[in-house]
């Protein structure tokens, strides 16, 4: 745990003494959380009540604090966000998640929200909109910005069309992570450590995703993924 002694946090959360809503940041860039920590907490309704690096930290701080929010980013090393979204709603069906990242909302938010989660917001946006996502968040109710809304209104009014971007949507989650890789110029070992997977398994990923964009190399599949992760976060 970062950024909290960990008896100190438990006891509190065990005593109520935290004042409003309890929220956990779930973030590999220790200034990030502190940053958005020092913003959450100038609020008189909203406390953090801990901090982890990664998903193995995060489960446990979930267990033993009980918050009333998860705030959580899409990079993290092992588990990825996507299976600690759908874990976190497995074991706590009604806790409520919000992925705060600085990836494109239009390449990752309908996929985080199938996998569970209660809302996006990208790291770009001012500190105004990112409290009013948490409380709309905390509200019961579901967050993305309105031009992405607009835009899933429009996906489900004409339907999805063959577009690179629609293709991604024929992967399952873990493959979609081993391509998210591969478009970070990952090699098939690295993608297995990062993973914590067999290199067999990892390339097994890989031959299925190049099967289901319909590539014929493995060439070609660097090529598309390259492509896609070249817009991939906002700069």
């Amino acid at each position: 745990m970062v950024g909290l002694k960990e008896g100190r946090a438990v006891d509190l959360a065990i005593n109520g003494m935290y004042p409003g809503h309890t929220l956990l940041i779930v973030d590999d860039h220790a200034v990030f959380r502190e940053g958005l920590r020092r913003i959450i907490e100038q609020q008189k309704d909203l406390t953090v009540c801990g901090e982890a690096a990664n998903a193995d930290a995060a489960l446990p701080l979930i267990e033993s604090l009980k918050p009333h929010l998860v705030i959580l980013d899409i990079s993290m090393d092992g588990m990825s966000a996507l299976e600690l979204i759908k874990t976190i709603r497995h074991k706590y069906s009604r806790l409520p998640i919000l992925v705060l990242s600085m990836h494109k909302e239009y390449l990752y938010a309908e996929r985080v929200l199938r996998a569970g989660a209660n809302g996006y917001i990208m790291k770009q946006e001012d500190s105004t909109k990112v409290l009013a996502a948490i409380r709309y968040v905390l509200e019961g109710k579901t967050y993305v910005s309105e031009s992405l809304t607009q835009q899933l209104l429009r996906g489900l009014t004409l339907g999805k069309n063959n577009s690179n971007t629609s293709s991604l949507e024929l992967l399952s989650t873990r493959e979609f992570e081993v391509f998210r890789l591969i478009a970070q110029g990952h090699g098939t070992r690295q993608i297995a450590d990062s993973l914590q997977i067999s290199i067999k398994t990892a390339e097994t990923h890989r031959e299925h995703i190049r099967a289901k964009l319909s590539l014929k190399t493995s060439f070609e599949l660097i090529q598309f993924a390259r492509t896609w992760g070249a817009n991939e976060k906002v700069l």
